[in-house]
């Protein structure tokens, strides 16, 4: 019998049904992050790059040619993690490493030409895509949120 009350709600609406009571506040914030986390990833697929490398070359397009180690401090990941995002950044042209005018023995990361222009495009793409997921709270709800995403940051 379709459309009985019994029948499971079809479509995007369904994924705004009211959760279960049982479902723990840890479970709502990781789901939240999961389709974040996915659609971020879908996000990125046009410039072949993995959210990792779109923070990092957010940082250095934000900030400007930096030490690895500085750029590791700011991704909050190790100094290895951070090699290995560069790396990946690097061999797409994006970014560019240089000897650090102020200790030969340093090496600055720095966006290329095209790492600006991709870093660009990813930040205006990012806003499209927090805009069409969070666009259907109220302004209320948005600051609220804000305001608490900010409290558990910190």
């Amino acid at each position: 019998m379709t459309g009985a009350t019994s029948d499971p709600p079809a479509g995007p609406a369904a994924h705004r049904a009211e959760p279960p009571a049982e479902e723990s506040l840890a479970e709502l914030f990781w789901a939240v992050a999961r389709r974040l986390r996915h659609q971020s990833r879908r996000t990125l697929e046009p410039w072949d790059v993995n959210p990792g490398h779109a923070r990092a070359l957010a940082v250095l397009t934000r900030h400007g040619a930096m030490r690895l180690s500085a750029l590791a401090e700011h991704l909050h990941i190790a100094p290895r993690s951070t090699t290995e995002v560069v790396d990946g950044l690097e061999e797409r042209g994006l970014v560019a490493r240089r000897p650090d005018p102020a200790d030969r023995r340093a090496t600055l990361v720095a966006p290329t030409e095209e790492g600006t222009r991709v870093g660009a495009a990813i930040r205006s793409a990012r806003t499209t895509e927090a805009e069409r997921f969070f666009g259907h709270l109220s302004p209320a709800d948005h600051a609220d949120l804000s305001r608490i995403l900010r409290t558990l940051r910190d």
